[in-house]
């Protein structure tokens, strides 16, 4: 898996992010709290297969409350075979990573963070069976969990991205 730094983010309108992600995400903070915004951030991963790839897309979103939100975009893809439940827990590790690279800056600006899975509480559904291991690495690490209904940024940011 890429490191943070060695992701390629950009924004929702294409714009590349070409320094450091996380100056951006400084950048970002000091700019919409200065503005007024209080902000939440949601880290959220999705993936999809296209025959032989596996593209893999990871969401920072930035929402301000009662005034909307936005983001920034990381894709990666694989050819590596992968079990669907390895897919997932696999996407909650991209996820992970940028979170836990975030917690300096998101804790020095007092700011709540999620992290939300692509997978669903419904035991009906195939994405439930990675659901008890992405909960426990989460929330292991400290973090928030989110997951289905209520993980947004991976089930609708990341989706759209993958």
């Amino acid at each position: 898996m890429q490191s943070l730094e060695n992701m390629t983010w950009r924004t929702f309108s294409s714009r590349e992010i070409t320094g450091s992600i996380l100056d951006e995400v400084r950048t970002t903070i000091e700019k919409e709290t200065a503005n007024g915004s209080k902000l939440k951030v949601c880290i959220g991963s999705d993936s999809q297969v296209y025959g032989s790839v596996i593209e893999f897309g990871t969401v920072i979103v930035f929402l301000r409350e009662g005034r909307g939100g936005f983001m920034f975009i990381a894709n990666e893809r694989s050819t590596q075979r992968m079990t669907l439940k390895e897919r997932l827990l696999y996407e909650v590790s991209r996820s992970i990573t940028v979170a836990y690279a975030l917690c300096p800056i998101l804790d020095a600006y007092q700011l709540d963070l999620e992290v939300h899975a692509d997978i669903n509480t419904n035991p009906n559904f195939q994405s439930n069976t990675a659901l008890q291991e992405a909960m426990g690495y989460i929330l292991s690490m400290g973090f928030v969990f989110r997951a289905k209904p209520d993980s947004f940024a991976s089930s609708s940011c990341a989706n759209k991205v993958v």
